[in-house]
Parts: structure tokens; sequence; C-alpha cells
């Protein structure tokens, strides 16, 4: 299918992620799938690669890149049919460690996360506090970063139990019971940890964003390819406009939706405050990619709903979007509320 969209950012970021993601096709991740497994393999070739590295700087053995290279990254590693939720999380959680860890910090693990030999890829938020809630300002107040190994820390205090859920996203609940961790795993100052959380947040939308533009180009490219091949009573289904026409519609929110993300990427690398606009770029790209799943089942009939074609797997990781990382009723409640200042709620 012909892009037609705006030249395409990063090219040859994005043509070697394509080749990368041509050595895993459907076929690994249905079955990684079924069985609910961690694509190891898929994450070391992108490791190697130095794709998850991106954002990490080249005095720490990264790239050094911007987060509309991250961003690039992580809508081929979707378009291809793959799935980045095992890894992106290394991507933003980085940010943590290199916006307010100590330089002794960033010197021991940032180059072993480079590397792969550590990886940094998951992240809980706790009600844990290092301060008191009475003894706090503000609600937000008296949390803290920690950074835990989870080798040492599994059997002494923290119990990981998985829970099957109905794609296949790694997802565990954590139960703390007297972890003891060293005062060197406090990341930045004690109590300033929700804050820190916060900085990275943004990202992690604008991200999750692109992945979402990914999934949608994913559904789109089948769907068009579908509906010009597949013939009925001597015609290509494609031909009626009944199925044009919401393939085209999958295009344009689509493709506004990818704008909007781009923005928000590049105010965030030029350094300015864009919330609202990370907010506003995983709001519209969800809804976008879920659209265009919708569109792509319908599309293919019955097919859709069969394994082989892939379309079912990515049907069912991309409605996670409208729930994960934030919902879609808190960016419209940060809307309301911090643009158009009507009063919370809440």
């Amino acid at each position: 299918m012909g892009d037609g969209h705006l030249s395409e950012t990063f090219p040859e970021i994005r043509e070697a992620v394509r080749r990368l993601c041509a050595r895993f096709p459907g076929e690994y991740w249905r079955e990684l799938d079924r069985e609910r497994a961690y694509p190891s393999e898929f994450v070391a070739a992108l490791t190697e690669a130095g794709f998850l590295s991106v954002l990490i700087p080249e005095e720490y053995d990264g790239s050094g890149l911007g987060l509309e290279a991250a961003c690039a990254v992580l809508e081929e590693i979707h378009r291809s049919g793959s799935n980045g939720g095992a890894c992106h999380a290394q991507m933003y959680t980085m940010g943590t460690l290199l916006k307010h860890g100590s330089d002794q910090q960033k010197r021991e693990y940032l180059p072993k996360i480079a590397s792969g030999e550590l990886r940094l890829q998951a992240f809980g938020v706790t009600e844990c506090r290092t301060t008191p809630r009475e003894e706090c300002a503000k609600p937000s107040d008296g949390m803290s970063v920690l950074l835990v190994d989870m080798r040492e820390a599994v059997g002494n205090g923290l119990t990981i139990r998985p829970v099957r859920t109905m794609l296949n996203h790694a997802t565990t609940e954590l139960f703390f019971d007297d972890l003891r961790v060293p005062a060197s795993a406090l990341i930045g100052e004690e109590g300033k940890g929700f804050r820190y959380i916060l900085s990275g947040m943004n990202a992690e939308r604008i991200l999750i964003a692109s992945e979402c533009i990914g999934d949608g180009r994913f559904f789109i490219d089948r769907a068009a390819a579908y509906a010009a091949e597949r013939n009925v009573f001597g015609r290509a289904i494609g031909e009626n406009q009944g199925v044009q026409f919401p393939i085209a519609r999958a295009y344009v929110q689509l493709s506004a939706a990818a704008e909007m993300v781009t923005k928000a990427a590049r105010m965030f690398d030029a350094g300015e405050t864009g919330g609202t606009e990370a907010n506003m770029s995983k709001m519209l790209a969800s809804e976008a990619s879920w659209f265009a799943a919708d569109m792509c089942i319908q599309t293919h009939g019955g097919f859709g709903f069969a394994e082989e074609y892939d379309i079912e797997r990515k049907f069912r990781e991309t409605r996670l979007y409208q729930v994960a990382p934030i919902s879609t009723n808190l960016i419209l409640s940060h809307v309301a509320t911090h643009v158009l200042d009507l009063p919370k709620s809440f």
C-alpha cells in the first residue's frame, strides 16, 4: 500500500527495524501468545542492534538520540506485526535514572543497560512511603524511587505473582513484605519520587502513542491489501464504497493522530513542557488504532478471527492502550481542568 503520509522521519532507523522484525514473523508471536512467553530472542536482537539504548547518552554507550527517534523504532516494531510491550518500558524508566540518579548510579547501570547485561524493563508504583503521610504537605510527597535488583529481592521480601490476561504482556502482582534495600538504591532525594516518576510519564505516553500509530498502520496495511485481493461475485470487495470508506476513515484518523505524536515528541526533545500534548497524542493515537483494529476485523470478516492472520492478536494488544498507561477519562480530566480551567471533580 502506498503510504501517502508526510515523509517519514528517521528512514534509516525505520528500515533497519523493519529488517530486524522480518526475522520474527507472525508464527513467532503466535507461539509466544499461546504460551504467554517472553520474547527473549526478540529483545536480545533489539538490544544487540542498539534500539533499546536509543535514549541513553553516548557517554554511557547508548546512541544519544531523542524521543522522536525512539518513537520511530517502536512505531515500526508494531507496524511489522511485532510487539514492543516486553521492552518499551526500558526506554522511559531509564529517564528517571538519567535525570535524577547520581553520577555513580549512572556509571554503574546505564552502560550495562545499553549492552543488555542488565534489563530495566519493569517498574511498580506502590503506596509504601519513606515519610509518613501525616508529615507530608501533599499526598504525593513522601514517596521515593528505589532501584531494586529483582534477582536479589525475590524470596527476600518480594513476591511476584503472574496474572494471566487477554494479551501476552507479562503482567504481574508484586507483594512487598519487609523488603530491605541498601541506601545506595535511592534515586535522587528522599520523598520526591512521585515527581521523578511523573517527569517520565510524558515520555511514556508519547512512546506508547507511537506504538498505537504502528498498530494502526498494521491494520490499515492488512485491510487495504485484503480488500484489493479478496474477490466476491467477480470483483474485489475493495471496489465497494462500503468497504473502502471505513479503511479511508481509519487512515485519515491515524494520520491526524500521528501528527500530534510527532508534535509531542519534538516538544519533549526541545525541553518544552508538553504534558497536555503528550496526553492528547496518546488519546488520539489509541482511539485511532482501536478504530483501525475494528475496521480490519470487519474487512476480513470471519478470517479476522483466525489466528494465522495475526489480526485478532493485534486487536487484543491495541485495546490495552485506551486503558493504560493512562485511561482516556483521565486524559479528558486533564484537558478539562488544566487547559479549559474547569473545576476538578476529585
